[in-house]
C-alpha cells in the first residue's frame, strides 16, 4: 500500500500548456503515473504529447475520470484553479505553485475544509511520490526506491537527501509527501502522520520540519497520543541567524517561538529522535529499521 497516490491515480494538470506544466506532467507520465488530461481555459481541444486538454476541470472529470489535480497555474489565478478543481469533485489537489497570496490560500483552505470533499496538498510544495506506483509533482523519483519508510516534509530538497541515503543503504519509501512551507498549508504534519500510522506498508515515519510556526510541536503532541510506529525527525534551521526570516514564507520565528532548538526539544520530549542533518536523520531511521529486523 501507499498513501494518497498509487496505481489508481488519474491525473489532470492545470496549466499543462505552460513550459513547467508540460515538463513535469510528462515526467510524471514517464514514471508511470496515469495522466489523463490537462486544463487550460481557452485551449480546450488541443493536446500535449497526446494528453487531451480541456477548458474546465469538470470536463476532465466527466470525460476522462480524473481524480487528482496538479496545479501549475500562476500565483494570481492559482486559488481559483484549486477551487474549480474542488467544485468539479477532484478528490486530491496538489498545488505546486509558489507565491500565492496568503489571503488567497486562506480562501481556498476555508472552502475545502468546509465542504470536506477534497484534500489539498500545498501550496508551494514538491508534490507526492509513491515509489514504483505514481509521482505527482516535481520530486526527482530517481533518488527513491519502494520500501517501508513514510516521509512527510515542509521542504523538498532536504527530503531528496533523506531518501537518497535510505536508498543507498538498501531501504526505501512507502510514500513521500511534501506539504509545503507556506503559512496556510492545505494538509499538515498531523494529517499525514495519521495516514502513515494507518498504512500497513509504512513501518517507520520520518518528519522533516523547519523553523517557523508550531506545526512540529503539534505533531509531537499527536505522535505521543496516537502513533505507535517509530518516528524520527529533522528540523532545518539550527544555524539560522537570530532575527532573520529565512526559507519558506512560513519560516517566521517570533522570539523564542518557532526556533529549531525548541522544535527539536518538543519532539524529543515525546520520544521522537531528532537528527541535526538530513543524513543523520536517515541514519537514525536505518538504525531503527535494522534493530526491528
Amino acid at each position: 500500500m501507499s498513501i494518497l497516490i498509487d496505481e489508481n491515480t488519474r491525473l489532470v494538470t492545470a496549466g499543462i500548456t505552460g513550459s513547467e506544466g508540460t515538463f513535469h506532467t510528462l515526467r510524471n507520465r514517464d514514471y508511470g503515473t496515469k495522466v489523463v488530461a490537462g486544463v487550460t481555459p481557452g485551449k480546450g481541444g488541443q493536446n500535449v504529447d497526446g494528453i487531451p486538454v480541456f477548458n474546465t476541470f469538470e470536463e476532465s472529470v466527466t470525460q476522462q475520470g480524473a481524480n487528482t489535480a496538479m496545479i501549475f497555474v500562476p500565483p494570481p489565478f492559482a486559488a481559483d484553479s484549486i477551487l474549480e478543481a474542488e467544485a468539479a469533485g477532484i478528490e486530491l489537489i496538489i498545488a505546486i505553485t509558489e507565491g500565492i497570496p496568503a489571503h488567497d490560500e486562506l480562501r481556498a483552505y476555508s472552502v475545502i475544509k468546509k465542504n470536506g470533499r477534497s484534500r489539498l496538498i500545498g501550496p508551494n510544495c514538491p508534490g507526492i511520490l509513491s515509489p514504483g506506483k505514481a509521482n505527482v509533482g516535481i520530486i526527482p523519483a530517481q533518488f527513491f526506491k519502494p520500501g517501508n519508510v513514510g516521509v512527510v516534509s515542509r521542504s523538498g530538497t532536504l527530503t531528496y537527501q533523506i531518501g537518497n541515503v535510505l536508498a543507498q543503504s538498501g531501504f526505501g519509501n512507502s510514500t513521500i509527501v511534501g506539504i509545503g512551507g507556506d503559512p496556510v498549508p492545505g494538509t499538515d504534519f498531523v494529517d499525514v502522520v495519521a495516514m502513515f500510522q494507518d498504512d500497513p506498508e509504512t513501518e517507520l515515519i520520518v518528519l522533516s520540519g523547519e523553523i517557523g510556526g508550531d506545526a512540529e510541536e503539534k505533531a509531537a503532541e499527536y505522535i505521543a497520543a496516537h502513533v505507535t510506529k517509530p518516528v524520527v525527525a529533522y528540523i532545518a534551521g539550527f544555524s539560522a541567524p537570530p532575527g532573520k526570516t529565512m526559507g519558506h514564507a512560513g519560516a517566521i520565528v517570533s522570539g523564542s517561538s518557532g526556533g529549531a532548538e525548541a522544535k527539536a526539544a518538543a519532539l524529543e520530549a515525546k520520544g521522537v529522535k531528532v537528527g541535526k542533518t538530513p543524513t543523520e536523520v536517515a541514519e537514525l531511521a536505518i538504525e531503527l529499521l535494522g534493530a526491528a529486523a
